[in-house]
């Protein structure tokens, strides 16, 4: 189910629902994200869910997809990963700001310049964060009872139509 919103007037946002039977499922969607976001990827994708529901691992297939090689490890206790994508691409940026427990942790840890500067971030917990920018993509998660997602997409039009 896809539903057009406008928001703000400028802005068309988008909602999608979206089922992800297995991890290859999720693999696919990865990469037409990844393909939609080339050559230069700048946006800000929030990933919400619970604990398990596979926010790590969606952002590990989605840097993968953007041709990060090597160990691309969750940012539990570092807070902020960053990773040089190929080709001049740009930097991603991998938050977990599960362990916040004060929006203000935010601020104090200087990521304001890293929201401002150009690149991807992608944000597990972000109601954790305090005040984030606009997300141009927020992917909520669910873990079902046979271990498969169901995954709510909502945010700029373009992105959420490449997952479709």
């Amino acid at each position: 189910m896809s539903e057009s919103v406008a928001s703000g007037g400028e802005r068309l946002v988008t909602e999608l629902r979206l089922s992800w039977p297995d991890e290859a499922t999720a693999q696919a969607t990865a990469e037409k994200l990844a393909a939609a976001l080339l050559p230069a990827p700048n946006a800000l994708i929030e990933l919400h869910g619970p604990l398990g529901a596979g926010k790590t691992t969606f952002v590990r297939l989605l840097l993968r997809a953007l041709g990060v090689e090597g160990r691309i490890k969750s940012p539990s206790y570092a807070v902020m990963e960053s990773y040089e994508l190929p080709g001049g691409a740009g930097t991603a940026n991998h938050f977990d700001f599960y362990r916040f427990g004060d929006p203000r942790e935010w601020e104090d840890a200087g990521f304001r310049d890293v929201f401002a500067a150009p690149g991807l971030k992608l944000c597990e917990w972000p109601e954790k964060a305090g005040q984030l920018p606009p997300a141009d993509l927020q992917l909520f998660i669910e873990l079902m009872p046979d271990d498969s997602r169901r995954v709510r997409a909502v945010g700029d039009a373009r992105l959420v139509g490449a997952v479709e």
